[in-house]
């Protein structure tokens, strides 16, 4: 019988074992490449997608918009359709606009103690939540509430629990939650930054942050006007908060001077802040967004009052003139504004109106006018007068 030839044994080569590869890491949105963002807070009326060319149009490179009425319970539906949150999150893509930032409605208080309050606040954010994204959205800031008669630690506890709730089986992927301050108004919680501090410690299990607001933090008696009171200003974020927490700034002057405690907000440099002051914030190297100081990504967004036609495009501009950066802004286009000539008269004449409205309820000791009953055939002094 031959030979049957022998089959050679290869040698195990630990090169040869299949290893699976690691799934490669996220790579960094293009806004976070260190460079300024700036923007403005613009409308979504008519469709979502105007607000992304009102961005674009006014010079800015971020922006910050309402997923709904942000005075309504509600303020339109619950959920975005799939085909509008696609082409939002598509054109916005195309127009390299970033951060977005999402800000929930002012009904909501996160703070209540009023059970029937707190679930619609819980409810209301988590819908909130839901829109942003939907949308794409990369942070969602919100006001903490009002604590009532509950005392601040109570609030916080319950602030924390809520914001826990309202996540609750949602999918945030890339969206963080950002706890705003607040002015200090009656008794909001927020004013003072250990309070924002322990809500973000109290949320390290979801991805969160804060949001500081300029014209809140000078009402609530925090002196940012000034250099040294600057300095001690951020020596406080960092130690309640973190500064590494802290990726969006709301830039706003004050019509209210130092601890006022009332949120009205200003054109920047013609409020009690001032002009040099901004200019001090946005050049700081810690409330920068290059490193190693500064934040990647970290945004400077307007809520600024547009009372003429041009007023939103003027206060971008300044935004990047005080920020050194005037030839590198994005170019805006000449004569745009989100408030035109037409629907600043038709909101002149609604004020108008409503102000009649006013002086004729104060006129009848703020009763509505009704028809006064005439008694069993007797005419009524007003009845004879007409």
């Amino acid at each position: 019988m031959p030979e049957q030839p022998v089959t050679p044994v290869a040698e195990f080569d630990p090169e040869d074992e299949y290893r699976p590869e690691p799934p490669p890491e996220p790579v960094p949105p293009a806004w976070m490449d260190g460079s300024r963002r700036i923007g403005i807070h613009t409308s979504i009326a008519g469709s979502y997608l105007n607000a992304l060319d009102s961005a674009q149009r006014l010079g800015c490179n971020a922006l910050q918009i309402f997923s709904s009425s942000p005075r309504m319970w509600q303020g339109g539906p619950s959920r975005i359709p799939d085909v509008d949150a696609k082409a939002f999150r598509a054109r916005r893509e195309e127009l390299r606009l970033g951060p977005l930032v999402v800000h929930a409605n002012y009904l909501i208080n996160l703070a209540a103690a009023q059970p029937m309050l707190r679930t619609r606040s819980i409810q209301a954010f988590h819908d909130e939540i839901v829109r942003a994204v939907a949308l794409g959205g990369d942070f969602l800031v919100v006001h903490p509430g009002a604590r009532g008669e509950s005392t601040p630690e109570r609030a916080v506890a319950t602030i924390i629990e809520s914001v826990k709730q309202a996540a609750r089986r949602v999918p945030l992927g890339g969206l963080r939650i950002l706890i705003e301050n607040t002015a200090g108004m009656g008794t909001a919680m927020g004013s003072r930054l250990e309070e924002v501090g322990e809500i973000v410690a109290g949320l390290d299990s979801l991805p969160s942050g804060a949001c500081l607001d300029t014209a809140h933090l000078f009402a609530a008696g925090y002196d940012i006007k000034s250099e040294a009171g600057l300095a001690s200003t951020i020596d406080v974020i960092d130690r309640t908060i973190g500064l590494d927490r802290v990726p969006v700034f709301h830039v706003n002057d004050s019509k209210i001077p130092l601890g006022g405690r009332v949120d009205r907000h200003e054109h920047i440099g013609a409020g009690k802040i001032g002009a040099e002051a901004f200019r001090r914030i946005l050049t700081h190297p810690s409330l920068g967004s290059a490193p190693p100081q500064g934040v990647p990504g970290r945004a400077f967004l307007l809520e600024t009052p547009i009372d003429d036609p041009g007023d939103d495009r003027r206060n971008v501009a300044t935004l990047w003139d005080l920020a050194g950066l005037k030839e590198q802004a994005p170019p805006a286009e000449k004569g745009f504004s989100m408030l035109t000539a037409a629907a600043k008269k038709m909101a002149a004449r609604f004020s108008k109106r409503k102000a009649k409205t006013r002086v004729a309820a104060a006129g009848r000791g703020g009763q509505l006018s009704r028809p006064t009953k005439r008694l069993s055939g007797k005419k009524t002094k007003r009845h004879r007068r007409e």
